[in-house]
């Protein structure tokens, strides 16, 4: 059994994550494989989202390598001011929780290992290496609801829920999660 110290972690910011972006999208289509005849989850449209996230300011990108194979990885950016990250919120909550001035909050867009690496602490990895410097008070991440693993994973991690929130029309509904920064050490 491959050991967590084996894994191989890579920064990338938005410019150099370009160079690894074909890799990334590799990895989605595996995980995603199952739902690939939903639009949301096709890879085209993640393809589409990963390049929009690859310009947003703040863009961090932690990726994962065992004997070069791609694990899995994670990424996000700053939420900027003025975003409509929160648009679609169903619960109301103080509109102070939701101001945004463009390094307040870190939203964690996307973290995935690939199905023979998962439940040995890769995830868990990979996520504290992404917010271990980040300069923002807060990170959020939306995760599904029937994502019963991902959720009890988070919130062992000391994320919080928020509330519920769709994204996009076609999307899922989510459970937005908030956490507090900077990450305690584990």
């Amino acid at each position: 059994m491959t050991s967590l110290d084996e894994l191989q972690l890579s920064r990338y910011d938005g410019s150099t994550a370009r160079s690894v972006a074909s890799r990334l999208i590799e990895v989605y289509a595996d995980v995603y494989a199952d739902r690939a005849g939903n639009p949301f989850f096709s890879v085209s449209r993640f393809a589409e989202r990963l390049e929009n996230h690859l310009a947003a300011p703040g863009f961090a990108l932690v990726t994962g390598e065992l004997d070069s194979d791609l694990v899995g990885y994670a990424y996000g950016a700053s939420l900027r001011a003025g975003t409509l990250w929160w648009q679609g919120l169903s619960e109301r909550v103080p509109p102070e929780v939701l101001r945004e001035t463009g390094s307040r909050t870190f939203a964690l867009n996307e973290i995935m290992v690939r199905a023979p690496w998962r439940r040995r602490g890769f995830a868990y990895r990979l996520h504290a290496e992404l917010l271990a410097d980040r300069h923002e008070s807060r990170a959020t991440l939306l995760v599904e609801q029937g994502n019963q693993p991902a959720r009890a994973a988070y919130r062992k991690w000391g994320w919080r829920r928020l509330g519920h929130l769709q994204p996009f029309s076609d999307a899922p509904v989510y459970e937005s999660m908030l956490l507090d920064l900077p990450l305690a050490p584990a």
